[in-house]
């Protein structure tokens, strides 16, 4: 997970404009199906996914994250993948999956701080497109739970559409989004902010420690899909439920 730029980190609608309800996807999946030409993306599409009324505990869940050269997708590209199958009571280690790939384009120096991923790491790495076939195969049929949704999505989006001519859509719960729900529907009132009152953070690592979750060294790509799991499960044994439909948390 990449963090360059904090006001980008609350994925809000602008006051006073409605927040954009997401798909059905079992049916946007299907839709897709129909539309897509790579036959790694038909089969994932043909996947499917769970119905939205799944209870949350039902649910088969891919933790994700990604380290890339930046922040902006039209501009950078992913560098490491790290996913994790999980559900609400096991995160599957013995599943993981990670790859450092090689990037379309020279490492910023300062992406390479932040991760520490180096060109002579990547030097052997494959490019995007051969591990694309493994990659949406531990996707199929499973909801991704990431910590802010403007990362994964639109940097794989962004990634394919530069390499096969198509871009893809999937399902996603984003803690981010689940943290920013809670601290930012109250913005800080003039007094408040007056008396130099900041808003909460709702950054992976500060928000892990609200919930007494332990700190992990971050921009490791399986290691922020580990506490980006373990985060989701938290939020949901504090603030929701079991039996929480999917469709109340998926973007």
């Amino acid at each position: 997970m990449l963090y360059l730029k904090p006001k980008s980190e609350a994925p809000q609608a602008p006051e006073g404009q409605a927040v954009s309800q997401p798909p059905d996807w079992p049916e946007r999946l299907a839709e897709l199906a129909e539309q897509a030409r790579h036959p790694a993306l038909q089969a994932y599409y043909r996947a499917g996914c769970v119905a939205a009324d799944t209870p949350l505990e039902a649910a088969p869940l891919l933790a994700m994250d990604f380290e890339t050269t930046g922040m902006d997708p039209a501009k950078d590209d992913i560098v490491s993948i790290g996913l994790l199958p999980m559900s609400l009571r096991r995160i599957r280690c013995a599943e993981a999956s990670h790859w450092l790939i090689r990037p379309r384009g020279r490492l910023h120096e300062d992406s390479v701080v932040i991760h520490r991923i180096t060109h002579s790491a990547l030097h052997r790495a494959p490019d995007l497109l051969e591990i694309l076939e493994p990659l949406l195969e531990q996707m199929q049929g499973r909801i991704g739970v990431v910590h802010h949704r403007g990362m994964e999505r639109a940097f794989l989006d962004a990634a394919l559409r530069q390499r096969i001519g198509e871009g893809i859509s999937f399902p996603l719960i984003d803690t981010m989004e689940l943290e920013a729900r809670l601290h930012r529907n109250k913005p800080l009132g003039l007094w408040q902010r007056l008396r130099g009152q900041r808003p909460v953070s709702i950054r992976l690592g500060q928000s892990r420690a609200r919930y007494h979750l332990p700190f992990y060294r971050p921009h490791h790509a399986l290691t922020d899909a580990l506490a980006c799991a373990e985060l989701l499960q938290a939020q949901v044994a504090h603030r929701f439920s079991a039996n929480t439909p999917l469709h109340e948390l998926w973007c």
